[in-house]
């Protein structure tokens, strides 16, 4: 179901307000990020967060996900092995294919990033007015409707300050 567009606004305004709030997102995102042990960069949290939503992701799918080498997914996948959130193995019909799987302590920690960004994201709605609440939910409806069901996440390394 599409909305018509508002034509008093003009597309270019609503862009750059999506963005200033996508910002803000972001920014609750990576604070919800810090405070979550063991503080992992962005990129080894999408890695984690890929293995755990297609669980027949191998590594070379990884790689592809991420728009890295094979190398550098390795040396990622290498990290998460060492801090107990990710295990490699091999397919027993495919001893050259590696497939990834997160571990209990591996959920556990998406789990805890996820309820402390979902307290501040209600937090946040809870000081928003009924009606814009549900036109946020409207707007989320479209992006996810109109969203490409191969869509890969964007590289988050580009918001991270190094």
């Amino acid at each position: 179901m599409r909305r018509e567009q508002d034509p008093q606004v003009p597309s270019h305004l609503v862009g750059e307000q999506v963005v200033d709030i996508v910002e803000d997102l972001v920014g609750l995102w990576f604070s919800a990020v810090e405070e979550v042990r063991p503080r992992l960069p962005p990129r080894q949290i999408r890695a984690l967060r890929a293995v755990r939503r297609r669980p027949a992701l191998n590594l070379t799918g990884l790689a592809e996900h991420l728009r890295v080498g094979l190398p550098t997914a390795s040396r990622l996948c290498d990290r998460l092995e060492a801090a107990g959130l990710l295990r490699r193995g091999v397919r027993p019909d495919d001893r050259r294919e590696v497939s990834l799987e997160v571990t209990d302590a591996g959920r556990v920690f998406l789990a805890d990033i996820t309820e402390l960004l979902s307290l501040r994201l209600a937090t946040a709605l809870d000081e928003a007015p009924p009606t814009g609440r549900a036109r946020l939910e409207q707007t989320l409806h479209v992006f996810d409707d109109e969203a490409p069901a191969d869509a890969t996440e964007p590289d988050t390394e580009a918001f991270t300050e190094r």
